[in-house]
């Protein structure tokens, strides 16, 4: 547009000059002829001739038959009109003339009265002290520029038509590829972690993001594959020295002992178990906190899982003097590892069994929301210890007076994170803990949605 406002003042310029030269020219002769023209009867009819003459060749004139594009003016030196060649009478140009207070021989701008346009000026004093006067209309110069102000407004629309026309098919080229790349880096999650998103011959930031994305998921591919690796290796190398060492025991075990001799040999093998599952938390909170978890989704029945698991527990809590109740929404299925999820209550109800005073009461509710199930475990004990804070996810992490490994409530947040889903923890302001579950009832797309990404085949 800026390029548009710059050639048009150029072009108006242009005329403008053009204009001014003729004037220039014209009113030169038109002073030498009425200067060498005798002041007698036929002064008139020959200065008038030569300025119709003149007004023939006016410069962009559009209508050549008509008269009142120019006018030829003589005065007296005391105003009087002596010689008037154009429309009307040349009253309103004398007046328009007369008002101006200075002459110039420069051509100037005169507005007349009764004429929609101004004309352009220029003037000359003659040897007997008149003065003639050769105005130029500037209506066709106006038109003129209207008409090019119009082909530019035009020129202009189309080439923003046409640059508006060009981005968007770019755009939408780009953002189309774009689009499958997302499509396909959604699709590599927890089960195809050896897909690629697709990529182009073309050298643009597109096809750079999609290598750079394929290099990082062949890093990524790698990492995992060594995690698990190493994974693999130290829950083998640990835990079959632990197996043979804990099957030796219980040979020891099954002879004929005394009782003091038999008591050390149960809580030594009671500790290796504590190690073994320690192990294998351990390993398996390592896994999930790299978003490395292997994961075999089943549809379980969470409902009849958590009735199975309490009628597990229920000796335990009953023989300690605690208390369990279950509301339920009745079945609701979820997709998730059933394994994992069984760990996942295990290890929630092993620390109502650990840390729950007696008479305490443990209440399950199980419910569902339109796109979640829920599980909510509270009770009407201490509550979480306040040294833990916000801290209670997190590996190691206890109360003081706990005798566990800090790991039970890391291992849930991480295996229910694995499944798409998100565990909250608090004390309940009438006292006791209350740890809620949201587990997404389509787990395998909020799976794959996920930043993370897993492997299967376990």
């Amino acid at each position: 547009m800026l390029i548009f406002a710059v050639l048009h003042r150029f072009v108006a310029n242009d005329i403008q000059r053009r204009s001014d030269a003729w004037l220039s020219g014209e009113i030169a002769v038109l002073g030498d002829v009425a200067g060498r023209t005798p002041n007698d009867r036929f002064y008139a009819r020959v200065v008038k001739e030569v300025a119709e003459l003149a007004s023939r060749e006016v410069p962009d004139k559009v209508r050549a038959n008509e008269n009142d594009s120019v006018f030829f003016l003589q005065a007296g030196d005391d105003g009087t009109p002596r010689l008037w060649v154009g429309a009307g009478d040349g009253t309103p140009n004398l007046a328009a003339i007369r008002a101006r207070k200075f002459f110039s021989d420069a051509p100037y701008d005169l507005n007349v009265k009764g004429f929609d346009h101004p004309f352009r000026v220029a003037s000359a004093r003659l040897d007997d002290g008149s003065h003639i006067y050769l105005g130029l209309s500037e209506r066709d110069e106006l038109r003129v520029l209207r008409s090019l102000r119009y082909r530019f407004l035009c020129l202009w629309l189309l080439v923003v038509l046409f640059g508006s026309v060009i981005v968007f098919l770019v755009a939408k080229r780009m953002l189309g590829h774009v689009r499958k790349i997302t499509e396909a880096a959604s699709r590599i999650g927890q089960f195809d972690l050896s897909s690629r998103v697709p990529t182009n011959k073309r050298n643009d930031e597109v096809g750079h993001l999609a290598l750079t994305l394929n290099h990082m998921l062949d890093r990524i591919e790698s990492s995992v594959h060594q995690l698990h690796t190493i994974t693999g290796a130290l829950a083998h190398d640990l835990r079959s020295p632990l197996t043979a060492i804990r099957g030796k025991l219980e040979i020891v075990l099954s002879d004929d002992l005394k009782i003091e001799q038999s008591e050390p040999i149960v809580s030594a093998i009671d500790e290796l178990d504590r190690l073994t599952d320690f192990l294998n938390t351990s390993l398996d909170v390592a896994e999930a906190k790299a978003d490395a978890l292997r994961l075999s989704l089943t549809e379980v029945d969470l409902d009849e899982l958590i009735r199975v698991m309490i009628d597990l527990y229920e000796p335990c809590m009953s023989e300690k003097g605690l208390r369990m109740n279950l509301r339920s929404a009745g079945s609701i299925t979820v997709l998730a590892d059933a394994a994992l999820l069984h760990r996942v209550v295990a290890n929630l109800l092993d620390n109502e069994l650990n840390h729950l005073p007696a008479s305490c009461t443990v209440s399950i509710r199980v419910g569902e929301t339109e796109d979640a199930a829920t599980l909510t475990v509270e009770d009407d004990g201490p509550g979480f210890a306040a040294e833990i804070g916000v801290h209670m996810f997190e590996q190691r992490v206890k109360g003081r007076e706990s005798k566990g490994h800090g790991l039970g409530l890391a291992f849930v947040e991480a295996v229910v994170r694995a499944h798409g889903g998100s565990v909250t923890a608090s004390t309940r302001p009438e006292g006791g803990a209350l740890l809620s579950i949201c587990w997404p009832r389509e787990a395998r797309e909020k799976i794959e949605a996920r930043d993370s990404l897993t492997l299967v085949n376990r």
